[in-house]
């Protein structure tokens, strides 16, 4: 049996941002056009108007004040309100090999690990490009990487559960080196033009290196014990599964976006992700006093301080549960890694920490990481 350990990590950033002002701009644009065509039903009481967003109402109700998107100017078009990415041609990179080539060239450059010396390639996202050939076999392939790779997706917990598949084949003895990649498009998945979740969701894509502790060659946290569960629940949904193509395959199916109850998930995962930490923790001999650092998934700041309260037993500290929703938004399975990759730096040897994601399934995985 040997030890996994992260080694690495990295982040694509896109170089696009939309803020909470100019998408409330574009979304009252596009909701005065849509009361203006149905004024008759409207004025006979037959069909409500659709209500204005505000930047006010986005922060409050989930504490995001921006996100990173691939096209920012198709989503700010009234009459459109989704990124313009069109279909690549198939000897073409796909952009989801693109985004992961950037972010595996910087956790790679950390570890001091060559591609070629990586014999594992997940590609662990809630929104995929295609369904075949798997998009990890494609970044293995631009990346020159040797093994094996896999596409895996348990919506916004794909990164842990990527994190757990890597490290059981690296503590077998399986694969020596992996990656996880995170490459989510999340902007072609949500429907812009509904007012409960317009604002939720950015792009992004991160990866991390695991491999074997006795081949580590700098700075590392080792993977001590890993955890997921699962149960199954429609409260969050997308009945498509890939970048939508043209506006007019999807006018008229708002079921094939993202959906969510709202009001049904925050009642039902808190509770569920809190005890999965905590039994997680306590089962590895674990005690919140000894906890450096929670880097949950960045969903709703209310739901993470939530769960970083009854995981500490107490309000956490400046620091202890860090957040990166007010500028990359709901980022799905990446959202913890952002978190882990952007605060991580300053833990000293012997500090623990616990990366946790949560969401559609539902779905909860946890990894505790100690610094070595």
């Amino acid at each position: 049996m040997f030890q996994p350990a992260i080694t690495g990590h990295g982040v694509f950033t896109p170089s696009q941002v939309i803020t909470n002002d100019e998408l409330v701009v574009a979304f009252n644009a596009y909701a005065d056009s849509w009361n203006s065509e149905r004024a008759a039903e409207i004025a006979a009481g037959d069909l409500e108007p659709m209500a204005h967003s505000s930047s006010d109402f986005i922060f409050a109700a989930s504490g995001i004040e921006q996100r990173f998107v691939l096209d920012k100017e198709g989503v700010l078009d009234p009459a459109r309100m989704f990124p313009r990415l069109p279909g690549r041609a198939d000897d073409a990179p796909g952009y989801m090999a693109e985004m992961a080539v950037d972010a595996c060239g910087k956790a790679l450059k950390m570890a001091g690990v060559d591609a070629s010396e990586i014999d594992l390639v997940i590609c662990a996202a809630s929104n995929h490009e295609r369904a075949y050939p798997a998009v990890a076999i494609e970044i293995q392939q631009l990346l020159g990487c040797g093994g094996f790779g896999f596409d895996m997706n348990v919506a916004c917990s794909s990164a842990t559960f990527g994190l757990q598949a890597a490290a059981d084949m690296i503590r077998s003895g399986s694969v020596r080196r992996a990656l996880v990649v995170c490459p989510e498009i999340c902007s072609g998945h949500l429907e812009w033009r509904d007012r409960d979740c317009h604002f939720i969701f950015g792009d992004v894509c991160t990866a991390l290196v695991l491999e074997r502790t006795t081949d580590a060659k700098g700075a590392r946290f080792d993977i001590l014990s890993t955890r997921c569960a699962t149960q199954f629940s429609n409260n969050i949904r997308n009945n498509n599964g890939f970048l939508r193509r043209t506006h007019d395959q999807m006018e008229d199916r708002r079921d094939m976006q993202f959906m969510q109850n709202g009001r049904k998930v925050f009642k039902e995962v808190l509770p569920m992700v809190s005890a999965h930490i905590l039994e997680h923790m306590a089962d590895a001999g674990w005690e919140a006093e000894g906890l450096k650092r929670l880097w949950l998934h960045q969903a709703n700041k209310t739901m993470n301080d939530f769960i970083g309260k009854k995981v500490l037993g107490r309000v956490p500290k400046e620091g202890e549960q860090p957040n990166i929703l007010q500028d990359y938004a709901n980022t799905s399975s990446a959202g913890s890694i952002i978190a882990f990759s952007k605060h991580s730096d300053d833990l000293a040897p012997g500090d623990r920490g616990v990366i946790c994601s949560f969401g559609a399934g539902y779905s909860v995985g946890s990894v505790l990481v100690q610094r070595a």
